[in-house]
């Protein structure tokens, strides 16, 4: 039996990791779990699955305390919450699915304990993937991915010499702005923004995914997930999400990885790994499915994703400063303050007012990320008047 600590479990990702948690009993115990502020959910949860700790946000704990449902439980809040259901003495394994820069002290923490994390939390290895798996490795603890591209390659490149891979490919589908011109781009709503063609994410994902930064971090990711160069890493548009990733070997066959968008699949193949065990996701019927299309991703339109390949490159703090502005970006349109273009505009200015640093410590990357959220607050603010 193995003990998990969920972190953000009322989120996309946290709700189908419990239903796959939920199909394997004899398998999982779940003994924390974390929310910020769906107080709702999170009570339904508990009913459920009996977790001995739970965390929500700081300015939900009065609220959470009132609750029936959580009476009898050890109830934290906040930073310090995530961190002590990070690194709970019972877990097995830590299972980071919170938003944005939440996860990295969590993940730092879990890996510091010994504990195993499974990481659906991008920028987490997006700010730090050196520092993380740096400690991961002298501690002996396993960094899986919980994504439905890299869980899939991470999975199916066990075994595989590096000397072996050429490259791989990631899909994207390109988010609901795939065919329109920059002059419709720049007067899209967030609402028309949150529209995702395939996928059902929370907000700050979806737009992620709607300007290609969100396959820029997979980039990332990759980079540190699976050891290879970045000129390893290649992107396509594939607008159907069937295909998911691909391999491509030294004498030139690719090896691909098909199966209907839904996350519950590479959290199972994340969580049971090595073995493959049936799941509630429906077998793919190709004939049903049609013609499959491939494009290559417009960067003029999508610059996002050439601002990852360049940060990655770079090294330093970079990526640190990247994810901040970004972050704030995505908020302050998804507030109505800026538009869908000015969120790459404003990653691009922040980046070009940043002198990159080594990174080679927690301080230096956190400095960054203070950094880059206060110069892309100020571009905001201009962008306002």
């Amino acid at each position: 039996m193995m003990r998990v600590s969920l972190l953000g479990s009322t989120g996309s990702i946290g709700t189908s990791t419990l239903d796959v948690l939920a199909g394997l009993p004899e398998r999982f115990e779940v003994e924390c779990l974390s929310a910020g502020s769906n107080i709702d959910l999170l009570c339904d949860q508990v009913k459920r699955f009996r977790p001995k700790r739970v965390c929500v946000g700081e300015e939900y704990a009065k609220e959470a305390g009132e609750r029936n449902e959580l009476k009898g439980l050890e109830l934290l809040h906040g930073p310090d919450g995530l961190i002590a259901l990070a690194t709970d003495s019972r877990v097995d394994l830590v299972i980071n699915g919170l938003v944005a820069g939440a996860g990295l002290r969590p993940t730092l923490a879990a890996v510091e304990a010994g504990r195993d994390v499974a990481i659906a939390n991008k920028e987490t290895l997006v700010v730090a993937g050196h520092l993380v798996t740096e400690l991961a490795a002298r501690n002996g603890v396993r960094l899986i991915p919980l994504d439905s591209e890299l869980t899939p390659l991470w999975q199916n490149l066990q075994g595989v010499s590096p000397q072996q891979v050429t490259r791989i490919v990631l899909s994207a589908s390109g988010g609901p702005f795939f065919d329109m011109s920059l002059d419709e781009m720049a007067r899209a709503t967030p609402e028309e923004a949150l529209r995702h063609p395939t996928w059902r994410m929370g907000p700050k994902i979806t737009i992620d995914s709607a300007t290609l930064m969100n396959k820029g971090f997979e980039v990332i990711e990759s980079r540190w997930f699976l050891g290879l160069d970045i000129e390893q890493i290649d992107v396509v548009i594939h607008r159907q999400s069937i295909v998911h990733c691909l391999v491509e070997f030294l004498d030139g066959s690719l090896t691909a990885h098909l199966s209907h968008p839904d996350m519950r699949l590479p959290i199972q193949q994340a969580l049971t790994h090595p073995e493959r065990l049936p799941t509630p996701v429906p077998s793919l019927d190709l004939v049903s499915t049609g013609s499959l299309s491939f494009h290559a991703p417009d960067l003029e339109r999508f610059p996002c994703l050439a601002l990852a390949y360049e940060v990655c490159r770079e090294g330093g703090t970079a990526a640190a400063v990247l994810n901040a502005a970004n972050e704030i970006g995505v908020y302050a349109f998804l507030a109505g303050r800026i538009g869908f273009l000015d969120v790459p505009d404003v990653v691009r200015r922040t980046l070009d007012a940043h002198v990159n640093a080594s990174g080679a410590n927690l301080d230096a990357v956190f400095e960054a990320d203070r950094w880059g959220r206060e110069k892309a607050r100020e571009i905001v603010a201009g962008l306002n008047r």
